[in-house]
């Protein structure tokens, strides 16, 4: 079921729910029919998309949990202490979601709801404004996946489809939602100039992102993401779906992954979701020497996003680069005192070759150079760990 069935049959069964009083039914009705036309004016669509009803279908759930939380009294009513008194319990704690945690998204009910078109409807979002006058801007939380935990789920599947999506969740790093509208057209194999492996460029068109990303094509960069898109394209036409599952069995089965190997996120050791892939990808690019500029283009942000550079906060990539330097630098000498023992051993070996007698001196030389080559190998191996 895609977001305009679901956001059509959640706002029916909203507007049709007699435990909510009329007048507020009244209000939701009003705002929808004003968020719609908004929508589609503001993104030069003749009708809704894909993206349009995602964020029709968060007012629902909005809408119902301000609706408990002011316990059923029509909003037109509200007085400045029912409002103040929600606003206090929710920045206290009192208010919790299903889960029994504090809710983290109080921002957007402020600024969506409250101080915004619904309360004006209503009348009241003046007098929200007056009630909410401080608000905190709350950080963003790291929580990402490693890699060695990316690889430990990866390694329970045995599905080429489910396999290809992990594949391309950390690779690419677009949300699931996307992933799971791109078509076999979306896909191109090719072959890369300078490693001459196989890729595939990803298509990712404005249509299927959300609307704050930057439509573009991205190649991959694993190996095991071109070798699993070659098992699952040939089969398919042009223009059918590279997933033949929905959200929901998306859902269950990173559910099923993250149960079978007890994998969860760093540092907050919070249960796997999808969008921690995309953190977990960003996280490991970063580490390898990627400039942030470079992970929010492939993230479909613009250069010094919030949302990147929380991450390079949280894992010192800019205090570490000096160091960096340093173990570079020293790699880059041992790596040229290895390509000047490789010569000599060459050479030693074309002389032995040419003269093609046994020479004692000549063979104590390319012995005592290729113990020398083992050394120079043994210390670019432990540079590298460090590193």
């Amino acid at each position: 079921m895609g977001f305009k069935e679901r956001y059509e049959k959640a706002k029916n069964e909203l507007l049709c729910d007699k435990m909510i009083c009329r007048e507020n039914r009244d209000v939701f009705r009003q705002f929808f029919q004003f968020e719609e036309h908004k929508l589609k004016r503001q993104n030069g669509l003749p009708a809704l998309d894909e993206p349009c009803y995602k964020t029709l279908i968060y007012y629902v759930q909005r809408f119902r949990n301000v609706n408990s939380w002011f316990k059923n009294k029509p909003w037109k009513d509200l007085t400045k202490e029912d409002i103040k008194k929600v606003y206090d319990d929710l920045e206290e704690g009192r208010i919790r979601n299903k889960k029994g945690e504090r809710f983290a998204d109080r921002s957007s009910y402020y600024n969506k709801v409250f101080k915004s078109k619904p309360f004006k409807l209503a009348g009241k979002d003046e007098l929200a404004r007056e009630v909410i006058e401080f608000s905190s801007n709350p950080r963003k939380e790291v929580s990402f996946v490693s890699e060695e935990t990316f690889l430990k789920m990866v390694s329970v599947l045995s599905k080429p489809s489910h396999l290809l999506l992990f594949w391309l969740a950390w690779d690419v790093g677009e949300n699931i939602n996307t992933l799971l509208q791109l078509t076999k057209k979306d896909f191109t194999r090719q072959v890369n100039e300078d490693t001459r492996e196989v890729e595939y460029l990803v298509n990712l068109p404005r249509e299927k992102l959300k609307r704050s990303r930057q439509s573009r094509s991205e190649p991959t960069l694993y190996p095991e993401t071109a070798k699993y898109a070659d098992i699952v394209l040939p089969g398919l036409n042009e223009n059918d779906c590279v997933f033949r599952f929905g959200y929901r069995q998306a859902l269950k089965l990173m559910h099923s992954v993250a149960r079978k190997t007890g994998a969860s996120c760093v540092p907050t050791n919070t249960r796997v979701s999808w969008k921690d892939l995309r953190s977990g990808m960003a996280c490991h690019l970063l580490r390898s020497g990627w400039t942030t500029d470079e992970v929010n283009f492939r993230l479909g942000h613009k250069p010094s996003s919030k949302e990147i550079d929380a991450y390079v906060s949280y894992l010192a990539i800019d205090r570490r680069k000096p160091k960096k330097k340093l173990f570079d630098s020293n790699l880059q000498r041992i790596e040229g005192e290895l390509q000047q023992a490789k010569q000599r051993e060459r050479l030693l070996v074309d002389r032995l070759r040419r003269q093609g007698e046994d020479n004692q001196s000549l063979r104590f030389d390319l012995d005592q150079t290729r113990k020398d080559l083992g050394e120079l190998k043994k210390r670019i191996e432990q540079v590298m760990q460090q590193v």
